[in-house]
């Protein structure tokens, strides 16, 4: 079936209320067609106004989201804040979350779960460190990230689940998996969900390619036949992220 094309934006923690208006306009006037669906996701004190900003076909993703509703959980969002502020769209599992803050497998899983409850749509993400590549245990690792959410969910809920691969490796240090590298994970995780979850889910998925993306390789990258899209890190502060949006347009 033909998938619709999906370019991300992950500012992570970047951007002032100017610099990211500056973004802001920059996409609202770039006329983007629809095409491809284009989410952007700004640090979470920038998500309103960004929401009440930006026009359509552009829409907002937050960066986060705790597996509860609400407590006292200090300093985060829960799924149904997401969901009340009207931002439709959430990435969970990113390798930084993962690394730096200890979101395990089974957070990440957790995380997921109630997101979709919410009414939220969801990028998950999953990727393998340079050491887990270099041992040739990708597949392994990519898979058993997936596997975890498999777990708690209902097949039908992958209706609302984009999967980001992401290498660890190619994360904002400028290396870039191959198109043939990235192709051949693309190929095996919907190979996996096709025999895990169901062909139709296999054939329905978006996986999407995130790892130091820019302009001048997006094109080579997208045209992989299980490439559906990237999830785009630092190029999504610079004007380029405009082309990039319009890879398949091009």
């Amino acid at each position: 079936m033909a998938r619709k094309f999906f370019v991300g934006g992950n500012f992570k923690m970047n951007g002032t209320t100017q610099a990211i208006k500056v973004i802001v306009d920059d996409l609202n006037n770039a006329q983007l067609d629809g095409s491809t669906e284009v989410i952007i996701a700004p640090p979470a004190i920038h998500l309103c106004n960004v929401l009440n900003t930006v026009k359509p076909p552009v829409q907002v993703a937050a960066q986060n989201a705790y597996f509860k509703n609400s407590g006292a959980f200090t300093g985060e969002i829960s799924p149904e804040q997401i969901k009340d502020a009207g931002v439709p769209w959430v990435i969970l599992g990113h390798s930084e979350r993962r690394s730096l803050f200890g979101d395990t497998e089974e957070v990440v899983a957790d995380k997921v779960k109630a997101s979709l409850a919410a009414g939220l749509k969801v990028i998950a993400c999953v990727g393998e460190t340079l050491e887990e590549r270099e041992a040739g245990v990708t597949n392994d690792v990519v898979q058993k990230q997936l596997g975890a959410i498999a777990k708690v969910i209902n097949e039908s809920d992958w209706n609302n689940i984009v999967v980001a691969y992401e290498p660890v490796w190619a994360i904002g240090t400028g290396k870039v998996a191959t198109k043939e590298q990235a192709q051949e994970v693309h190929h095996d995780l919907r190979k996996w969900l096709s025999s895990t979850v169901s062909p139709a889910v296999g054939d329905a998925t978006r996986i999407i390619y995130g790892g130091s993306v820019n302009a001048k390789n997006c094109g080579d990258l997208g045209a992989a036949a299980d490439i559906d899209g990237f999830l785009v890190g630092g190029a999504s502060l610079k004007p380029e992220f405009i082309e990039i949006a319009r890879t398949k347009k091009n």
